[in-house]
């Protein structure tokens, strides 16, 4: 589990605490690679929290521009980084340029950065913005009623998730950050070149058995105690 680091949150979001449905566990070749943690680096160092215990991603899933569903089993074998945001916020707005340019810079690599928006207006909405913004790279990628960012406790906006080749939750950040920075390659090419399959050794299948984990275990709070 990991103890939240003191951090603002742009936008406040409305239930935390649920029980989620979790896959139950990653294959067993996951489970034998080495789990080194990475090198947090620059505003990294303070603001990323690595999971020290990573957890299979939640089943729920979202919707694309055209209406399909979606979940994150759909790009096992690949990095994911998975960001919660919307048009309104004006911390994820500044951070999707970066977004954009570190999909350019590493999508041949293995990662892809799924921004997903809590925006009413769905696609009408998120499609505009991306063209007017020259955001070629991300998606239209929608969870308008928020279950899907409920799944991972998000708390604000926006909110950050990265989700290893094996399917594995292995860490996030809470709030804006530089996307596209030196500090950020260095971690997200921790994750690409750790969980490189060998030859012949496809992605990691997910156990069918899910299992209920309160998402409260990996969102403790930094508090002192009572009186303290």
């Amino acid at each position: 589990m990991f103890t939240r680091k003191p951090r603002l949150i742009a936008v406040p979001w409305t239930a935390v605490g649920l029980a989620v449905g979790l896959a139950g566990s990653a294959s067993q070749a996951a489970a034998e690679r080495p789990m080194e943690r990475p090198v947090l680096l620059g505003a990294f160092k303070n603001d990323f929290t690595i999971l020290e215990e990573p957890f299979p991603a939640p089943r729920e899933g979202w919707e694309d521009g055209q209406g399909n569903r979606l979940t994150l089993a759909d790009y096992r074998g690949r990095v994911v980084l998975l960001n919660f945001w919307a048009t309104w916020c004006a911390p994820c707005v500044h951070e999707m340029p970066a977004l954009d340019s570190l999909q350019a810079a590493l999508g041949d690599a293995g990662l892809t950065v799924l921004t997903v928006s809590a925006e009413r207006g769905g696609a009408k909405a998120v499609a505009p913005f991306l063209a007017e913004n020259g955001l070629d790279n991300l998606g239209v990628h929608l969870d308008p009623r928020g279950k899907f960012a409920l799944s991972f406790g998000v708390r604000g906006l926006p909110t950050t998730w990265l989700i290893d080749r094996e399917g594995l939750t292995v860490g996030l950040l809470e709030g804006s950050a530089e996307w596209d920075s030196q500090e950020a390659r260095v971690l997200i090419e921790h994750y690409l070149e750790r969980d490189a399959a060998p030859a012949g050794e496809g992605p990691a299948e997910w156990d069918s058995q899910k299992v209920q984990v309160p998402i409260e275990r990996y969102l403790e709070r930094d508090a002192a105690p009572a009186g303290g």
